[in-house]
C-alpha cells in the first residue's frame, strides 16, 4: 500500500518521459521552425533563388548491400553497428526571377537525422510486450537514448538561467539587471549596472565598452517625455532625469544619437557605414528575442527602461533582488532543445553547401539544376560528429554520452542526469548546495563526490519537466484577454 501512488505514476509515465516529449516536440514542430526560418537560399546568381516549404520524417530505416531499404529496430542497429536514423526529405521551389515555379516543386532526400528510441518516429513504439519479445528487445526498455553506428548514447540534460528573464543582483553597491536575450541562432547578454551614485551603464553584445543608456534610447527612438510616461515611482523618475541631465545626448535626436554610436563602433570610418552599422547593431544584437527589425526599437526602448526601473527598485531595497540558484530562475534543456541546436547549426553548414555548389555550376556554365547540387552527407556528417563526440556547436563538451549499462537501475539514472554549465575546476559553493526549490523537481542526495558535487544532478523520481510554450502565442492570448 505505501507505495500505491508511485506505482500508479511509474506506470502511467515513463521513467524517461522528459526526453521524450522533448524529442518528440523537436520532430513534430522544432524541424518546421528550422526550415521556415531559413527557407530561402540565394546564391550569388541574378534571378535564381530556392524555397524551402515542407520537411518530411520517414521511419528508420537501413540501405542493404543489394540497394534495397528495410525497416529497422534498434536490437538489430545494435547488433549490426549501425546508426538508427530516419531519412529527411524537404520539398523545394526554384524561384526565377521573382517567381516561384510551382511546376517544378520536388521533394528530395537531404540527410538522415538519428532517431530516440521509443519516440514517435521509433518503429518500436507502441509495440506490445510479446512484440517486443518477438523482435528481440527488451520489454522493460524505457527507451530515451540514441543509437550511433551501433553505440547507446544519451544525450544529458544542461541546466542553464532562464533565458529573455529579467534577474536583478546586488554586487557591493551597483545592481546589475540582466537578460540573456535568446533566439533560435543566437544567444545576447544585455545588462544594465546602476552604480551608487544612480547612474546607467549598458552593456550588449558588439559594444566594447559600457555605454550610456540615454544613448541607447535616443538612438531607438524615444524622446524625454516617453521615457518618463513608463515610470511611476518618483524615485525612479528622479534616477532616470538625473541621467538624462547628465548625458551629452540628452539634446539629440534619433539620427545624431545614431552617428554618435556609430563613432563610437567603428571609429574611423565613413559616416555612411558608421550609420549602418549602428542600426545594425540595434536591430540584430541588441535584444533579438522581441524582433531584429527596426518595427521593435520602441519595443527594446520600453524593455530597457524597464530594466533601469528593476535595477533601482532593487538598490532602495523596494524589490528584492533575484536568487540565481532559484529552480524558477533556471531551465533545463533536454533532448529536443539539444537536438534543435544541433540541426538548426548543420543546416546552416548544409544550405552554405548548396550555395557553393550552384555558384560553381553556373560559373562552368552549365544547365542550373537543384537536385545534382546537393549533397545529403554534409548534414548527416555534421549531426553524428556532435553525436559521436558529444562537442555540441556552442563549444559545450559531455553533451552526448554513452549511455551506461552496469545495471538497469544506473541507466535509468544516466538517462535522467543533469549536468551545470559551471566549470567543476572552481568553488561555486552556492551553485553546488541544494537549493529550498529542489523539492520535487532534483534529487537531494544523488550527486557524484569530488569535483562534480552538486554540478552534476539528477531529476527527482516523481519530476516532471514541461515543454515550454511558444511566448507569441501567450501574449496573443493576453491581448485577446486585454490584459497587455
Amino acid at each position: 500500500m505505501e507505495h500505491e501512488i508511485l506505482d500508479s505514476y511509474l506506470n502511467s509515465s515513463s521513467i524517461v518521459q522528459h526526453q521524450l516529449d522533448s524529442y518528440n516536440k523537436f520532430i513534430h514542430i522544432g524541424l518546421q521552425k528550422i526550415i521556415e526560418s531559413q527557407s530561402i537560399i540565394e546564391p550569388g546568381i541574378s534571378d535564381f533563388s530556392i524555397k524551402f516549404t515542407n520537411i518530411r520524417l520517414e521511419s528508420p530505416i537501413v540501405i542493404e548491400a543489394d540497394g534495397s531499404r528495410k525497416k529497422i529496430t534498434p536490437n538489430e542497429a545494435i547488433i549490426r553497428n549501425l546508426t538508427y536514423s530516419a531519412p529527411i526529405y524537404i520539398t523545394y521551389v526554384p524561384i526565377i526571377s521573382g517567381i516561384e515555379k510551382d511546376i517544378n516543386k520536388e521533394e528530395i532526400f537531404i540527410g538522415e537525422l538519428p532517431v530516440m528510441v521509443k519516440s514517435d518516429l521509433c518503429t518500436i513504439n507502441n509495440a506490445s510486450r510479446e512484440a517486443l519479445i518477438k523482435l528481440g528487445e527488451d520489454p522493460d526498455n524505457p527507451g530515451g537514448y540514441f543509437i550511433i553506428k551501433g553505440t547507446e548514447r544519451v544525450l544529458i540534460g544542461i541546466e542553464d538561467l532562464a533565458p529573455n528573464r529579467i534577474t536583478c543582483t546586488k554586487e557591493k553597491k551597483a545592481v546589475t539587471a540582466k537578460v540573456f536575450s535568446t533566439t533560435l541562432n543566437f544567444r545576447a547578454k544585455t545588462s544594465i549596472v546602476r552604480d551608487e551614485y544612480g547612474t546607467y551603464k549598458m552593456m550588449f553584445p558588439t559594444l566594447t565598452k559600457a555605454t550610456d543608456l540615454i544613448l541607447i534610447l535616443k538612438a531607438l527612438g524615444i524622446d524625454k517625455k516617453q521615457i518618463l510616461a513608463q515610470l511611476s515611482d518618483q524615485e525612479i523618475i528622479n534616477d532616470m532625469i538625473l541621467n538624462i541631465d547628465q548625458s551629452k545626448t540628452r539634446d539629440m535626436v534619433q539620427a545624431e544619437a545614431i552617428k554618435e554610436l556609430g563613432r563610437m563602433s567603428a571609429p574611423n570610418q565613413t559616416p555612411e557605414y558608421q550609420a549602418k552599422r549602428a542600426e545594425n547593431q540595434l536591430d540584430m544584437y541588441l535584444l533579438p528575442h522581441l524582433g531584429t527589425k527596426p518595427e521593435y526599437r520602441m519595443d527594446k526602448a520600453i524593455y530597457l527602461i524597464t530594466m533601469a526601473e528593476k535595477a533601482s527598485l532593487v538598490a532602495y531595497g523596494k524589490a528584492k533582488q533575484d536568487d540565481k540558484d532559484n529552480y524558477a530562475n533556471k531551465r533545463v534543456k533536454l533532448a529536443g532543445d539539444l537536438m534543435e541546436e544541433l540541426f538548426n547549426n548543420a543546416f546552416k553548414f548544409f544550405i552554405k553547401d548548396i550555395k557553393y555548389h550552384i555558384e560553381r555550376t553556373a560559373a562552368r556554365g552549365r544547365k542550373l539544376g537543384v537536385r545534382s547540387n546537393i549533397n545529403p552527407d554534409v548534414l548527416t556528417e555534421k549531426i553524428l560528429y556532435s553525436m559521436g563526440t558529444g562537442t555540441w556547436p556552442n563549444g559545450q563538451t559531455g553533451v552526448s554520452q554513452v549511455l551506461e549499462r552496469i545495471n538497469f537501475v544506473n541507466s535509468i539514472s544516466h538517462l535522467r542526469r543533469i549536468k551545470s554549465p559551471l566549470a567543476k575546476k572552481h568553488p561555486h559553493y552556492k551553485a553546488r548546495d541544494v537549493h529550498g526549490t529542489h523539492i520535487g523537481k532534483i534529487c537531494p542526495s544523488e550527486s557524484p563526490e569530488g569535483p562534480e558535487v552538486g554540478l552534476t544532478k539528477y531529476f527527482a523520481l516523481t519530476a516532471k519537466v514541461t515543454n515550454g510554450i511558444d511566448s507569441q502565442l501567450i501574449e496573443a492570448k493576453l491581448k485577446e484577454l486585454k490584459l497587455i
